[in-house]
Order: structure tokens, then sequence, then C-alpha cells
């Protein structure tokens, strides 16, 4: 779990008397629980982003489908060049690997356009058990179809999934310690890197991609599991207790004293306090946009234009490593908030930029000469991803005072859909361009 263990200190008081405490369950019990969310955060991480990861690994497969007259067979792992546009230099498939981004994403992006307006005060259960179920439908739909506009179908059920699960969570960490916020972003790291891989090995190992889909159904179970039975009721929250030694002197985003709730206890905000919280969040929100535009531009506009001919690996096999080595730079980079905190964010978006503007003059120019250096490119690509997640949403739980902490939460979880939304609209028209060069 990397960044998400550490135990948060106890709240002193502010004027340095001694006072009486209040009674404190035993420090056992309080270690257990403090264990308890902060691997059921973990787990909820891992499973609410797995379902979104495997259907962009699967893109490539997804969009080669191919059948034989009359067989009801899976998709052909490695399709063959019949498939795609031979008359290009870059092996293309017909549709650009964005339509499976923008069909993975855009219902994500509603649901979180719906978040300031109410939709985060909804009961947190029932919102559990509808991403669950659509996890699960999302693989069962693309397993079983036969067709790319069923597939399509199956992906926009998993991005229902993560696009609720991923509000839920977040909104939910407003009521625990803010440790848990490591937790879950170092969770999503992991689903990144455990979905890529998983979908990587089994395929490369021989499964087919029907049957690596269905072996993933534990997953959304999982979810229900680590929620339902995992994690521990919330309690009063320490408004200054994991707070960094830096971030007292910080001013925070909405000046009001901390109010102490607990899930769907707290009054509704008005239209005013949620603007003004939304104008204090920009400043994280606008890097964090640009930070996502950049790496799925990179990842679903690009990566299918990579195309190396002269190595070992096949045009889909080279596709899912770069899937798996980005997804891995991003596991580590989601799990190093303790040991590398970052509070300027805006670095990061610009590193981000610049890889692609690089990437893209190498598509133009094909001017690396191996593909070992678009693999390192590639892993800095998931570091600096996963660093602006981590720290955007770390720095605003410090700076949001509790009682618009849920609020804030959901409302910046817009950043990276939205980013990712306009990279895969712009996505498209740039694969059918070059795509048309001989």
């Amino acid at each position: 779990m990397g960044g998400c263990a550490g135990s948060p200190r106890r709240l002193s008081d502010s004027e340095g008397e001694e006072t009486d405490p209040a009674p404190r369950p035993p420090l056992q019990d309080s270690q257990g629980a403090h264990w308890k969310n902060a691997v059921g955060f973990w787990l909820l991480g891992l499973c609410n982003n797995f379902s979104y990861v495997v259907m962009l690994s699967a893109a490539h497969d997804i969009l080669s489908h191919q059948r034989t007259a009359g067989n009801q067979s899976h998709v052909d792992p490695d399709p063959t060049p019949t498939s795609h546009n031979s008359s290009s230099r870059f092996d293309c498939n017909p549709v650009s690997t964005a339509a499976v981004l923008l069909a993975d994403i855009l219902p994500t992006l509603i649901i979180k356009l719906l978040a300031p307006l109410g939709l985060h005060l909804l009961p947190y259960s029932p919102r559990v058990l509808t991403s669950g179920i659509c996890a699960a439908g999302s693989f069962l739909l693309v397993a079983f179809s036969h067709s790319v506009t069923i597939s399509l179908c199956g992906v926009v059920l998993a991005s229902i999934s993560s696009g609720l699960g991923e509000i839920t969570f977040l909104s939910l960490t407003a009521f625990y310690p803010r440790a848990v916020i490591s937790c879950w972003s170092s969770g999503t790291g992991g689903a990144g890197l455990l979905g890529a891989l998983s979908y990587l090995g089994l395929t490369q190992a021989g499964l087919s991609p029907q049957h690596t889909l269905l072996s993933m159904l534990g997953i959304p179970t999982l979810l229900l599991a680590s929620y339902f039975l995992l994690l521990t009721s919330p309690g009063p929250q320490d408004p200054r207790g994991e707070e960094d030694s830096d971030t007292a002197a910080r001013q925070p985003l909405i000046n009001n004293e901390a109010s102490e709730s607990k899930p769907g206890s707290g009054s509704p905000l008005s239209l005013q306090e949620r603007w003004t919280v939304f104008k204090g969040l920009l400043h994280y929100i606008v890097p964090l946009v640009l930070v996502y535009f950049a790496e799925y531009f990179i990842n679903q506009g690009l990566f299918e234009l990579l195309f190396f001919r002269n190595t070992f690996l096949t045009h889909a096999e080279q596709y899912r490593w770069y899937q798996m080595l980005y997804q891995a730079g991003v596991f580590a980079s989601r799990s190093s908030l303790r040991c590398c905190p970052i509070r300027h964010t805006w670095v990061l978006a610009l590193l981000q930029c610049l890889n692609l503007a690089f990437l893209l003059v190498d598509v133009w120019l094909s001017f690396l000469p191996s593909i070992y250096l678009i693999f390192l490119i590639i892993v800095f690509e998931g570091l600096l991803g996963g660093a602006a997640y981590v720290n955007t949403f770390h720095n605003i739980a410090l700076e949001t005072s509790d009682e618009h902490r849920e609020f804030a939460m959901a409302t910046a979880c817009i950043s990276d859909t939205l980013g990712i939304s306009l990279s895969g609209l712009l996505a498209l028209p740039l694969h059918d361009f070059l795509c048309q060069l001989t």
C-alpha cells in the first residue's frame, strides 16, 4: 500500500494547557480500526478503477474485433493486418482507440458534473451497490459481445461504475483520518498496474480476451465486501490532527470553523458557498486538467501510432505493454505521498505537456530509434500523472475546512475526467488525419 501506512496524530490543546482527555477506545481497538480503514480504502481504490483500466488496456482488441462466419468466438488477441489500414505506416485500426476512451470517460464526466449539484448528498450504500453492479455488467457485456457497438456499451457501464465510485469514495474520505486519501490514491494506482498487468499477462499466456474478462468478475464482489464489511463507522474528525508541519501557516480555501459531521448529516451548502469553494479550488483543478489532457492524449491518441515494426512484439502486444508501463508509473507515484509531497502541481502539468509535444513530434518524424526509449518516456508520463492526482487531493484535504471538504473532494474529481474527455475528442480527428498518411 506504499504511502497509506502511518496513524493519525493525536489532537493537542491549542493553548498548550492540559485538559481532561475525553474517554478513548482501547489503543488496540483504535489501531485495528485504523488498519481496517486503510486496507478498506486501498481495496476500494483498486476495485473502483479496475474495470476502467482493463477496458483501456483492451481497447486495441475491442476495435480489432474479428469473427469468422458462424463462429461466436472471442476477439482475436493479435488481429491480422487485414483489419488495419495497411497503406499507412502506423498500421491503424479503422477507428482510433480514443473511441474506447470516450466511451470509458464521457459517462463519468456527466456523473461528476452532477456531483456539485447534489449527487454527492445521496446515500452512500446505494451508490456503492450500483457501482459494483455496473462493474460486473461491463465485464460480462464486453466478454460476450459480438460487435464493437455492444462492446462499447460494456465500456460505458465500466465508466458509470468508476465515475460514481470515485465521487462516492473521495467524498467519504472527508469523514475519516486524512491518511485514507493516500490509501485510496495508492489503491487506484494499484488498479492501473494490476489491471493492465493482468490483462497483458493472461492474454500473453494464451487466455482469450473473453475468458480474461470473465476471470475478473471477482473484483466487483471485492468492492462491495470492502465497503460493507471492512470499513468501520466514521467518527468526528480532528481538523488539525493530520496536517503536515507547514500546514498551520497556510490559509484555508474557506475560513470557517470545522464542524464535526458524519456522512449524510451535514446541511446542504448554499449556491454562494459552493461557488466560493469552487473558485478556491481552481489553482488545483486547472493543473490537473492539463496533466490528464496531455497524458491521455498520449495514451489513447498516440500509443497506437507509436508502432515499431522491427521488434519481437506485435502491434497489439506493444499497445498492451505501453498501457502496463504507464500504469506502473502511476502506481509508484500515487503511493509516494508520504515520502515526496508536492505543493506546486503546475510543475507536473508543464512537464506532462512537454511529454506530449515530444511524442507528437516523434509520431510525425519517427526519429526515436528504439521502442525501449518509448518505454522510459511512458513510465515517466505515468509518474507525473499519478503524482498530480494524489498531491492535488491531499492539498485540497489540508486546505479545506471540514464543513466543505466533502463537497470540495467531489467537485475536484471532475478535473481528471474533463482533461481526459477533451483529449479523446481531439485524438479522434488526429488519428484519422495521421492514418491517411502513407
